[in-house]
């Protein structure tokens, strides 16, 4: 085979594979399956004789070790689906070669243009090839393009028996989109000792840090009545599910914050005149500052609630996953390894926290320590995703280099 990680990846973004937040099963969407085919076919095809798809839709594979110490088993991780937010069927990826510079208008809806000025980071991308979607799906380059570098890697890997390594173990995930990536992970199976994500954004960077998250469920019971005798009576539960989100801080919000703040977002309301739900998520870099984002919103609520005495309401939390750095700063030979094959493979170390959460922060803490590399891509879940080539082919460098570095050092 002679695939180049562009052909890889150009392959595997017209395989629809988005996950589904209301489906129950694992993976939620069957067709996530069709691609854990075709990379385990591919696998194979390149020598490695053990890949294969469990029950749940995940691709496990190991490059074995070839040299005769022991040296700590690693792990490259990526998933397989896309997001829900916007729609990644019939997908039909466009390459500029050559960027000259300039925002770029995408053929399949004029209205679709992305620009310098919403992605500086084209501007270190003159000369380079840009591969988007047409303008109307998603490009999926979340994730396609880290399992695109982590296949490449894999068979430069095994066509180079030259290049000393320990022994690697491959993960593909189903359903990380939604929150569930590594809920079937069978982490005595995989047996490694440590991991990477290959799902961040600009070249060179490295994640040792997400958000803590949970989501939060409140629900409103109204007083329901004709509205023609309401006078004095009714409590309108849609009335008060609005008064609670008129009320949340302007400067707590995704829309208003940056960095190492986090913020309150409501993500869903349905209601009637009796009963209302209002679904949120809220977001830290540490559990102190989770806890009094979710007092706060309770406390709101609370005020709320004060002035319909006829109604009630329950508030219901549940953790979703917590900041990896807890887990990372107890092995910091996982960064710094990250750290110089960064450099090995050419570009200047970037050491950072990511505004969201990968695979590798519930697997940091189900006892699999898991930082995140770049993968390249930008504007990720929506129409106005990209990727170079050239940033693609910086990640198959860094993770050959990674897989060398750790059997140096060990």
């Amino acid at each position: 085979m002679t695939d180049t990680v562009s052909d890889r990846f150009l392959r595997y973004v017209v395989v629809d594979t988005q996950s589904d937040p209301k489906s129950s099963t694992q993976p939620s969407t069957e067709k996530q399956r069709n691609l854990g085919r075709i990379l385990v076919e591919e696998l194979l095809t390149i020598g490695i004789s053990d890949a294969h798809l469990d029950d749940h839709g995940y691709v496990y594979a190991t490059i074995p070790s070839n040299v005769d110490k022991p040296v700590p088993v690693i792990c490259f991780c990526s998933h397989m689906d896309t997001a829900p937010d916007f729609t990644g069927t019939n997908v039909k990826p466009q390459i500029l070669r050559n960027y000259g510079g300039g925002d770029i208008q995408l053929p399949g809806d004029p209205q679709q243009i992305i620009r310098v000025s919403d992605n500086p980071v084209l501007h270190d991308q003159i000369g380079n090839d840009i591969i988007t979607s047409d303008g109307t799906t998603l490009l999926g380059a979340d994730d396609k393009a880290g399992l695109a570098e982590i296949m490449t890697a894999a068979q430069f890997l095994v066509d180079n028996p030259n290049i000393e390594h320990g022994t690697i173990k491959l993960l593909f995930t189903t359903d990380e989109e939604i929150g569930r990536g590594v809920d079937k992970v069978d982490l005595t199976k995989l047996g490694a000792e440590f991991a990477y994500t290959v799902d961040g954004e600009t070249a060179g960077h490295i994640e040792d840090e997400t958000f803590s998250a949970d989501g939060v469920e409140i629900t409103i019971q109204g007083v329901a009545i004709h509205p023609g005798f309401a006078k004095g009576k009714m409590e309108n539960a849609i009335k008060i599910a609005g008064d609670v989100i008129s009320r949340l801080p302007k400067d707590m919000a995704p829309e208003t914050t940056g960095g190492r703040d986090g913020f309150i977002h409501p993500t869903g309301v349905t209601g009637s005149m009796e009963k209302a739900a209002l679904s949120f998520i809220v977001r830290d870099f540490n559990d102190d500052g989770l806890a009094s984002k979710e007092a706060m919103l309770e406390a709101i609520v609370k005020q709320v609630m004060a002035g319909y005495p006829g109604s009630a309401y329950s508030f219901k939390v549940k953790q979703q996953y917590r900041n990896m750095k807890a887990i990372l700063d107890r092995h910091p030979e996982i960064v710094d390894n990250a750290i110089e094959a960064v450099r090995r493979a050419g570009m200047t170390p970037v050491r950072g926290s990511i505004r969201g959460g990968t695979d590798g922060s519930r697997l940091s803490f189900m006892g699999l320590p898991c930082a995140n590399i770049f993968a390249g891509g930008h504007a990720f879940h929506s129409p106005l995703e990209w990727v170079s080539r050239q940033d693609m082919e910086k990640a198959v460098k860094t993770l050959v280099e990674l897989a060398k570095i750790w059997a140096e050092r060990a």
